[in-house]
């Protein structure tokens, strides 16, 4: 099975390169990348034009102008632009351990979506990450990340490669299993159904929105927030609508009270017009 990696950014080349080159480090290759460029100025496309002619994988770039938060406009517009029948989403800043895809090829069925999480590093250890770092694999070593000041916690667990350990902390955690758009994948077919993201939504919450739709489908969701980690690199967050926020959280409890499937502005929206990718 062939999948679609689709990693959403904004004007931040930098951090879109490490999250690249992670992605240059997977040892199931049975998928090729797709960028979901919400508007980002021309060094982002001269950043993915370097990586996809420094390394092996499949890069597509799929961009619209900037015109303020459309995430789920270009996402929607990744998953029109991406026929694989898998498709697992990421963002920009977050980078993936080394079995990232496998784990997200070895658990995908039909009738559920995977579900997964993400490790915030504080700045200073965010800072130490350069290329060099990502590709000699260290970006998620925790003996690494410790030895830049990275104190863990709990997330300790997170960074296990026990395979039968983080089956059984993914199944006896109490934290729901939801969509997060760092951490996911579905079959592009169940997207469709729910005619993808909600392109009504800003800032706060889209994302896990689709989530709710496809429980609403009859999906099961499946945690592997043990089993598929990343590392979630520093930064301010100076769009952060509180206004948006609350209408994203009574717009979700509807879409959960009324079994809602279908998004009020979907992919359906976008066509024919949806753009292919360079």
């Amino acid at each position: 099975m062939e999948a679609a990696v689709i990693i959403a950014t904004y004007n931040w080349p930098a951090a879109l390169e490490l999250a690249l080159l992670g992605f240059a480090r997977q040892t199931d290759r049975r998928f090729r990348v797709v960028v979901a460029d919400d508007g980002s100025s021309p060094e982002t496309r001269a950043t993915i034009d370097r990586v996809r002619s420094e390394t092996s994988i499949e890069i597509g770039h799929v961009w619209h102008p900037d015109q303020g938060f459309r995430k789920s406009e270009i996402l929607n517009r990744a998953i029109v632009a991406s026929p694989e029948p898998y498709l697992i989403f990421t963002d920009g800043d977050l980078i993936p351990r080394d079995d990232f895809v496998s784990t997200h090829l070895s658990l995908a069925r039909p009738g559920r979506y995977l579900a997964g999480m993400t490790v915030r590093l504080p700045e200073a250890v965010s800072t130490a990450i350069t290329p060099a770092v990502v590709r000699a694999g260290s970006a998620t070593d925790l003996g690494w990340l410790r030895g830049q000041g990275f104190a863990p916690g709990r997330h300790r667990f997170r960074f296990s490669r026990n395979w039968r350990f983080n089956s059984v902390m993914d199944r006896i955690t109490t934290t729901p299993a939801r969509w997060r758009g760092g951490n996911a994948s579905a079959w592009r077919e169940d997207l469709l159904k729910v005619d993808g993201f909600d392109m009504e939504m800003g800032y706060g919450g889209q994302d896990a929105e689709i989530g709710d739709r496809l429980d609403n489908l009859g999906l099961r969701a499946v945690r592997v927030r043990f089993r598929a980690p990343t590392v979630h690199l520093w930064h301010q967050r100076p769009w952060r609508d509180e206004e948006g926020f609350r209408q994203n959280t009574v717009h979700r409890h509807h879409v959960r009270a009324t079994g809602t499937t279908r998004a009020r502005s979907g992919i359906s929206a976008l066509m024919p017009s949806a753009p292919g990718q360079t």
